[in-house]
């Protein structure tokens, strides 16, 4: 069967050694950052399972990923890029070139958002920001 010979198991997230990242130092229900949200991410490459990244554009984007998070009870990753964080603000908003005013707002008010809801889903959630071209640093910029 050369499907078989070719395939790559996937990442083991539902076997039992995924459970025991409650056992990590510092890991906690709500956004994880710092040494927490480093050995938990150096746990799950040492038990071979992932935490799955996803853009989120909007409030219902984010419960969505934070629903299934906790139905699974497994780490997820909210994740804004440039053009998703100027939809959360509202596309109405000025978002000039070089400016990028809605797309700083949008990631900084949903990073807040997170902050605050993410605890009551009960798992671990890591904040990122999607990748960045240099013609979007002024993006990156304004967020920190």
């Amino acid at each position: 069967e050369p499907f078989r010979k070719t395939y790559h198991r996937p990442p083991r997230i539902f076997a039992g050694s995924a459970m025991a990242f409650w056992d990590v130092p510092g890991v906690k229900a709500g956004v994880v950052t710092g040494d927490a949200a480093w050995n938990l991410y150096k746990f799950a490459n040492e038990k071979g399972f992932a935490i799955p990244a996803f853009n989120c554009t909007s409030t219902s984007s984010i419960n969505a990923v934070l629903e299934a998070g906790k139905k699974l009870n497994r780490p997820v990753t909210i994740q804004f890029s440039e053009g998703g964080a100027a939809f959360f603000a509202g596309k109405g908003l000025p978002n000039e070139k070089g400016k990028l005013q809605a797309s700083i707002l949008g990631a900084v008010c949903g990073a807040h958002y997170v902050r605050q809801v993410a605890p009551a889903y009960g798992i671990p959630v890591f904040v990122h920001s999607d990748h960045c071209a240099k013609k979007l640093l002024p993006w990156f910029d304004g967020m920190l």
